[in-house]
């Protein structure tokens, strides 16, 4: 599996960019290759993207999400992809994004793509977008307040 990690810094509170990150459906809009997100219900969502030249779509569920500090995440059918995004209070105004990836490149021209380096160009871009997106906005255009909590983690020592 590989890994991405890539942050960026943003000129708005770290709520608003939280609560900008749970408008899934707004992913078009600032993810290149994303054709659409269909969120199903508070934890499942439909994906439709173009990689490669070809369109894939996969499914993912949310597996944790707690308010202003975290949101992770893991396919459920297509090309296995899990992940989790944090969300850090820098200053007034301020805040961190840091992102991490894993995933398995599907076939041969993936994985050259991978290893040319394309993917995490893809997603710098892609957080590069987001920072351009909510900071001209300064707002977010909804937001979700709900938590889900990893049962795989309940009962764990911390």
């Amino acid at each position: 599996m590989e890994t991405i990690e890539k942050s960026v810094e943003v000129d708005v509170p770290a709520t608003i960019a939280y609560n900008q990150w749970t408008q899934f459906e707004d992913f078009p809009q600032f993810m290149e290759g994303i054709k659409s997100v269909r969120q199903v219900d508070d934890t499942h969502l439909e994906w439709i993207a173009e990689v490669g030249g070809k369109e894939k779509k996969w499914s993912s569920e949310i597996v944790e999400q707690i308010p202003d500090k975290r949101i992770a995440w893991r396919s459920t059918s297509g090309t296995r992809n899990d992940g989790v995004v944090t969300f850090h209070h820098i200053a007034q105004g301020k805040s961190k994004i840091m992102l991490q990836i894993g995933y398995e490149p599907d076939g041969a021209v993936e994985t050259a793509g991978d290893f040319l380096g394309f993917t995490t160009r893809r997603v710098a871009g892609d957080l590069k977008r987001f920072k351009e997106f909510i900071e001209s906005r300064g707002r977010e255009t909804g937001a979700w307040r709900g938590e889900v909590r990893n049962p795989d983690a309940e009962g764990r020592p911390s």
